[in-house]
């Protein structure tokens, strides 16, 4: 009933990926529930103190990595990701960008992390280098895109590799900046996908060649849209920034990482943080800037009414306030992060 002329297509293709995805997390929650154990239990403080041989934690720590990588997404687990933001309804991509991609990243913190420990840390620098991969593969993708809301999609995977990279990094700042992260990208993506989608209703086009011109008719969705994109590119001030640099600042200070390592990832990281401003302003300049669209399909297009700028206002303000005081929310988990990291890492 709603979306794209692909919806179907769109709709299939995810069905099967969180599908099949969630078969592994079966596959491995049923051998952690079963082994070395006379009661079958998912109790978590149960399964918490149970041992498992590191060749056994690796697979059941497979199964669930290949289960949120999808969820999360991670390359090459992806590709669901950009087709169902690009057909669904904005309200839909407000929820994935907003709620569905964090649940593959708190899976791997509550359980790769926390009941798996000695297979994370066989496994954490591999997440590291996937991550800094995806942020710049992610972005590069993003320039490329013609359709606004797939552009907007794949800066949410590029997003998603700092968090892969903070949950690597096993340092308190690391796993801190990528919770925050998840919580601030949470915010800044369904924001975007608002504007998106509120853009599309009076424009009736989502591809950004066709586009042009439109700030001068709708001034205050042009406000609105540029600031969520600064908050995107990690503007200093946004919850983004911050972030981001607790994820930098996590994988210097992990001990057990060499130099050389360090310094690679951080300048990948780097070329990231570069190519974020480069297609998100892009992206501003094809959609409000020039003439095209105000002379060639309408002279004049209605501006944000009330209901909308007060959606977008309580998502604005929390990017705000995380990005001034983020001891406000850091303070809900630091305990949780404190008690996660004293597990016996390699």
């Amino acid at each position: 009933m709603w979306g794209g002329k692909r919806r179907l297509y769109a709709a299939t293709k995810f069905i099967l990926y969180t599908a099949a995805g969630s078969l592994f997390i079966l596959i491995g929650g049923l051998i952690m529930a079963f082994y070395n154990s006379n009661e079958f239990t998912f109790d978590f403080q149960l399964l918490i103190n149970k041992k498992y041989p590191l060749e056994l934690e690796i697979i059941v720590y497979l199964s669930f990595l290949i289960a949120y990588a999808v969820k999360l997404p991670i390359i090459p687990f992806h590709t669901w990701l950009p087709d169902t933001h690009g057909e669904a309804h904005y309200s839909t991509c407000m929820l994935l960008a907003g709620i569905l991609l964090k649940m593959g990243a708190y899976g791997l913190i509550r359980i790769n992390m926390e009941l798996l420990p000695h297979a994370h840390s066989f496994f954490a620098p591999w997440l590291v280098i996937v991550g800094a991969i995806q942020i710049v593969y992610a972005a590069l993708t993003s320039l490329s895109q013609r359709n606004l809301k797939r552009r907007i999609a794949y800066s949410s995977v590029s997003h998603m590799g700092f968090v892969l990279i903070g949950i690597g990094s096993i340092t308190n700042l690391g796993l801190n900046g990528a919770i925050l992260q998840m919580i601030s990208h949470g915010l800044i993506g369904a924001s975007l996908f608002f504007l998106a989608g509120i853009s599309y209703d009076r424009t009736r086009t989502l591809v950004l060649d066709q586009m042009g011109g439109i700030g001068t008719s709708m001034p205050k969705i042009f406000t609105l849209f540029s600031s969520c994109s600064m908050a995107s590119l990690a503007l200093p001030g946004m919850s983004g920034f911050i972030a981001e640099l607790m994820i930098f600042l996590g994988v210097i200070d992990n001990p057990n990482y060499s130099f050389l390592f360090k310094i690679i990832i951080i300048i990948i990281q780097g070329i990231g943080i570069i190519l974020t401003p480069i297609y998100l302003l892009s992206m501003l300049r094809q959609m409000f800037y020039g003439y095209k669209f105000s002379n060639t399909l309408t002279p004049y297009l209605m501006d944000a009414g009330p209901r909308e700028i007060f959606i977008l206002i309580c998502l604005f303000f929390p990017i705000i306030g995380i990005g001034i005081y983020p001891n406000f929310v850091l303070s809900i988990w630091n305990s949780k992060v404190n008690f996660i990291l004293s597990n016996n890492f390699f």
